[in-house]
């Protein structure tokens, strides 16, 4: 039988566009690698997100840590060296249990910043010690306050003052400018040492913290 050129052509497109075509597309393995993939993404950002909430926790502990030591710096700084040296008797003995440091050290003062408070009648003594907290096996840093003339209050009155909660030890030492050196203790009487060196021990640090205090006001 003899085909046309022209109806061999028309033939030939014809069965082309009979036959079926190819929609390219996505399979159901693509598909479930890329929601894997998605999923390993989310978890690693949360992850990263986790991991820098959990250090701002941490550094934002330690920052306010280290601003309790440092208001105890400026609190004893400003009470000690307004202290009047035939006034204020300070002393200091060095005392130690169960191989921890809990040294002392006590002073005269009237209201202000070593009572905590502007409105107290008379003369107090003060003790900067540590005593047990309220947890077992922990010592809390803080005042203890008792009023020389009881007359006006209750009779062995004493008032405790928490400053830092939770510390291991307390060590004290006195530089006598005299002799040119650091004591553990200081006897009182009517002078005050040159400086004062504050050590304490803390749980979350491998090392005390330290400061030293000036009880003579520096001309600048």
């Amino acid at each position: 039988m003899f085909i046309a050129p022209a109806s061999l052509r028309n033939y030939r497109k014809h069965r082309i566009d009979a036959a079926p075509r190819w929609h390219p597309g996505f399979t159901l393995l693509e598909i479930m690698l890329a929601v894997t993939i998605l999923g390993m993404m989310s978890m690693a950002i949360f992850r990263f997100v986790q991991s820098n909430m959990t250090a701002l926790q941490f550094s934002s502990a330690m920052a306010a840590n280290d601003a309790q030591y440092g208001g105890l710096r400026d609190l004893l700084t400003t009470e000690w060296q307004s202290l009047n040296p035939t006034r204020a008797k300070l002393m200091g003995e060095p005392f130690k249990l169960n191989d921890r440091e809990r040294d002392e050290i006590s002073w005269n003062s009237g209201a202000g910043p070593g009572l905590l408070t502007r409105y107290a009648p008379g003369e107090f003594t003060v003790v900067l010690r540590l005593q047990p907290g309220s947890k077992k096996d922990e010592l809390d840093l803080g005042l203890l306050r008792e009023a020389q003339d009881d007359s006006d209050t209750e009779e062995g009155h004493e008032s405790w003052v928490p400053l830092i909660k939770n510390v291991t030890s307390l060590e004290i030492t006195y530089f006598d400018p005299n002799a040119n050196t650091w004591s553990p203790r200081w006897a009182g009487g009517i002078r005050l040492p040159s400086l004062v060196k504050i050590s304490v021990g803390r749980p979350d640090a491998a090392d005390p913290w330290e400061a030293v205090i000036p009880l003579r006001r520096t001309p600048y």
